[in-house]
């Protein structure tokens, strides 16, 4: 004698399939807490690595225009990980007004001996070869020779003429560099890596 097939029964939907509209619910659920990480994530990185910030001023051009908004990268020298460079574009306090903030280029880092003659920089004895700084926009003044001691540096703008600089108020300290130029994000035509 054979067993009887098994009953089976069919409803329209079974307790444990969601409905339609209860999947759309936990896309759009899904969908905003993804959202909302992004912009957490986004926030971290700009509040603890980088952080944006706008040129003021002429005193960096051809390299920074007037009015470009770029990211600067402060996690690196915050927390030490990274040194400072000669050529690196930095933003630190005005050692002479800390409420102002500057952006200059390194030109001498501790141990470098750097002096000024009728505007070209001399290195550690040697003229510095600076592609940077476009022959109209050079300064032909002279700045005596200085020892860069420990924890100090000495920056000037690219724009000589214009740039009120280590020449004018002398070393930066550690201390009052805050990051590193990183790159340029406004206007659109300008977008890119700080050089």
């Amino acid at each position: 004698m054979s067993d009887p097939a098994p009953e089976t029964t069919t409803s329209p939907s079974s307790p444990s399939e969601p409905t339609p509209r209860h999947s759309s619910i936990i896309t759009v659920v899904a969908w905003f807490r993804d959202l909302m990480l992004s912009v957490l994530v986004a926030v971290l990185l700009i509040l603890f690595l980088y952080r944006p910030v706008k040129v003021e001023g002429t005193s960096m051009m051809p390299s920074l225009y007037d009015q470009e908004r770029l990211f600067i990268n402060q996690f690196s020298y915050k927390f030490g990980l990274g040194d400072i460079k000669r050529g690196d574009t930095v933003v630190f306090w005005a050692p002479d007004d800390n409420t102002k903030s500057y952006i200059k280029r390194v030109i001498g880092v501790p141990g470098d001996t750097v002096s000024v003659e009728d505007g070209y920089v001399i290195l550690n004895g040697k003229k510095l070869a600076e592609n940077y700084v476009p022959p109209e926009y050079r300064d032909y003044r002279s700045y005596p020779a200085v020892v860069i001691p420990p924890g100090e540096y000495f920056v000037l703008g690219d724009h000589r003429i214009s740039s009120n600089d280590s020449r004018a108020w002398g070393l930066v300290p550690r201390d009052n560099i805050y990051g590193r130029a990183a790159f340029v994000f406004w206007p659109p035509e300008r977008m890119g890596v700080v050089r």
